[in-house]
């Protein structure tokens, strides 16, 4: 009787879930980061354009007092 060896090439044993789940998680972060920094900064030009339009009212309104 003979023993047939099975060889296990280019398969590994362990799959390597601890750092892909770390990883992931970094991915994550670094994603919500760059969304938040977008929504800060839409805010920011948002209150800009309110106030430069503001400003310009105001002047418009100065113009017709004079």
């Amino acid at each position: 009787m003979q023993l047939i060896k099975i060889r296990n090439h280019g398969k590994r044993t362990e799959k390597n879930t601890k750092n892909k789940a770390l990883h992931t998680k970094l991915l994550n972060r670094k994603k919500a980061k760059i969304q938040e920094e977008k929504r800060e900064r839409a805010l920011r030009l948002k209150a800009l354009v309110a106030k430069m339009n503001q400003q310009k009212k105001d002047n418009e309104s100065d113009k017709d007092n004079e």
